[in-house]
């Protein structure tokens, strides 16, 4: 379906439950897409949970673009569909996070749109080579629990263990975080289950809405 937001529409890849105890919007990283490796595999895993997923391809890729434009105008439509999908899920916790690029826009944006917490995959600390320019103060200022989960061969960095509310690195793992996936998807969907204290479910009934 798509979602209209001020800077053109969004597209969303939505994967129902019964009775979902959570709402998880995700999003891709600065050229790619919904389909990723670490996104599907977090999908899949957070699924028999009860936790109903969204994937969003954010307006700057549904118009062909590999770079989102500034911060502000990414930031405010992520909050224009995110609130459209809140209002779908009425009464459902939140929970929004993405990879790289969509990570910080999930950190950024988490007070703004009620969020409860934020699953940052692959959060690019600094660009690469880069050290000094560092981008932590968007992960302190996500004012919700963060998770964060990188790979500890990623050039872009791995965040301080202090900045988040919890991390974990995966130590052969990249940028794209597709050497292993599904323990991405095993991480995010303990911490879940974790924090919100969900019940695994004997089947989780998908389809789109």
């Amino acid at each position: 379906m798509e979602i209209a937001t001020p800077h053109g529409p969004a597209r969303v890849e939505l994967d129902e439950v019964a009775d979902p105890g959570l709402l998880l919007v995700l999003t891709h990283g600065a050229g790619g897409g919904v389909d990723a490796p670490d996104l599907l595999a977090v999908r899949d895993a957070v699924l028999p949970l009860g936790v109903a997923v969204a994937r969003v391809l954010q307006p700057f890729r549904v118009a062909g673009r590999r770079v989102p434009g500034s911060a502000a105008r990414q930031d405010e439509a992520w909050e224009a569909l995110a609130a459209d999908l809140a209002a779908r899920f009425s009464g459902v916790p939140l929970v929004q996070g993405g990879r790289s690029n969509g990570a910080r826009v999930a950190c950024r944006t988490a007070r703004a749109v009620g969020a409860q917490a934020v699953v940052a995959l692959a959060f690019p600390l600094h660009p690469p080579g880069r050290p000094e320019r560092s981008r932590a103060d968007e992960l302190r200022s996500a004012g919700v629990d963060v998770l964060v989960v990188n790979g500890g061969r990623d050039s872009f960095g791995v965040p301080d263990a202090a900045d988040a509310a919890r991390l974990m690195v995966l130590p052969e793992e990249g940028h794209d975080l597709k050497r292993a996936p599904g323990r991405v998807g095993e991480v995010v969907a303990g911490w879940l289950e974790e924090r919100f204290r969900l019940r695994r479910r004997e089947a989780a009934a998908c389809e789109g809405r």
